[in-house]
């Protein structure tokens, strides 16, 4: 009896002593597990009180630039509310309309300014105004002008995809053209302008064409009437440019159209029975309403031109900004033939954004320039393939 008992007390002391191994083992694996939980703990609350930290500072940079702004705030806000009666864009309309000369991209830029100060950019005429003085600044190659419009497109809400070269400018002044979305080769050619300017693709009114009969009588009476000035030339990275003062004029009946520039194209963009010439030039007027007139005079490869001569001497040989040569000046009409009989067509621009709506009046007589002159024109391939008639009438005279 006795070695049972004994023997049951050997149990029962293992097991208190197997129960009293495993309690210390859970109470340390407890208290180490708390520990890395403590621990973590710890780390999350540094870390939240870096990033508290961090947020602090940057509101208080915010709040400072807030601050700073308010001034220039509330000057906007004040000029808006004097601007708001809308008898300054009145007078300014009334001031617009009064001039005899071209309304230039800067004034329609002005006009725009002002009904987005008095309008809204909600208002369609704000952004109307604005588009119109991108299509006219591009025929001038003014760039600030064009970036300044599509900036204020832009802050109006407008998905704007006319010139990306001003985002380009910025983005990579390395690039070799600063008209880095259109060209006349490669993947910003002809065949992809639609891409990025829908009226190039899917206008009905395109130039240039392919002027074949049979013609309709066209009665359009036109005289140029060129004056001499000074000599402003670019190359603007798409062609040689020469832009105008005012007081060269093109009459056709009895509107007048002011020369605001004129450029070449090699070989010419225009094509008669399917043949081009050498080049061409085309002379760009508007009239006081805004529409443009196109005077293109086909250049025939024959003897030298001393006014081509001239120009080729003086215009930069590559991109940049207007040169005014010293002590030169030029005369239009010396590249203008005596007989103005024409074709005439309703077409549009033949470089981006192909804006339709424009009159062109492609001379008869051509004007002979040298073999030479063509190849050391600084493009060698710079012309829009001629464009589908889709029903149009050319006219004849």
């Amino acid at each position: 009896m006795k070695k049972y008992l004994r023997l049951i007390l050997e149990v029962v002391m293992g097991l208190l002593l197997a129960g009293a191994l495993a309690f210390g083992y859970w109470s340390y694996s407890g208290k180490n597990h708390i520990m890395h939980e403590l621990t973590d703990a710890s780390e999350g609350m540094t870390e939240a009180q870096e990033e508290l930290e961090k947020l602090t500072k940057e509101l208080e940079e915010a709040k400072e630039k807030l601050e700073e702004a308010e001034p220039a705030s509330k000057q906007l806000a004040a000029v808006k509310d004097a601007f708001n009666n809308g008898v300054v864009l009145q007078d300014y309309e009334a001031f617009i309309k009064a001039q005899k000369g071209p309304v230039t991209s800067e004034r329609q830029l002005g006009l725009g300014a002002l009904r987005l100060l008095t309008k809204g950019a909600e208002d369609p005429e704000t952004v109307s105004t604005f588009q119109k003085a991108l299509e006219m600044a591009e025929w001038s190659s003014r760039l600030k002008s064009i970036c300044a419009a599509q900036s204020a497109l832009a802050a109006a809400g407008q998905k704007v995809k006319v010139l990306a070269d001003c985002a380009a400018e910025k983005e990579d002044k390395a690039h070799k053209k600063g008209h880095a979305h259109w060209d006349y080769a490669g993947d910003m050619g002809p065949e992809n302008w639609g891409d990025e300017f829908p009226t190039c693709g899917k206008g009905q009114k395109q130039s240039p064409l392919n002027i074949t009969g049979p013609f309709e009588k066209s009665k359009d009476v036109l005289v140029v009437n060129y004056k001499e000035g000074p000599l402003k030339i670019l190359n603007n990275g798409h062609t040689i440019q020469v832009n105008v003062e005012p007081g060269s004029t093109l009459k056709i009946n009895k509107d007048v159209y002011n020369l605001l520039q004129f450029h070449f194209h090699r070989p010419s963009e225009e094509q008669i029975d399917g043949k081009p010439m050498a080049m061409v030039a085309h002379f760009v007027h508007k009239n006081a309403d805004g529409k443009l007139a196109v005077l293109g005079v086909l250049l025939n490869d024959g003897k030298d031109n001393a006014a081509i001569q001239t120009l080729w001497n003086n215009a930069p040989k590559s991109e940049g900004p207007e040169v005014v040569v010293d002590k030169v000046k030029f005369d239009p009409s010396s590249l203008v033939p005596a007989a103005l009989t024409h074709y005439s067509y309703e077409g549009s621009l033949t470089t981006p954004p192909c804006t339709e709506g424009v009159n062109f009046y492609i001379l008869k007589t051509t004007v002979d320039i040298g073999k030479k002159q063509v190849m050391d024109f600084p493009f060698k391939r710079n012309a829009r393939p001629v464009q589908p008639l889709n029903g149009r009438k050319i006219n004849a005279n």
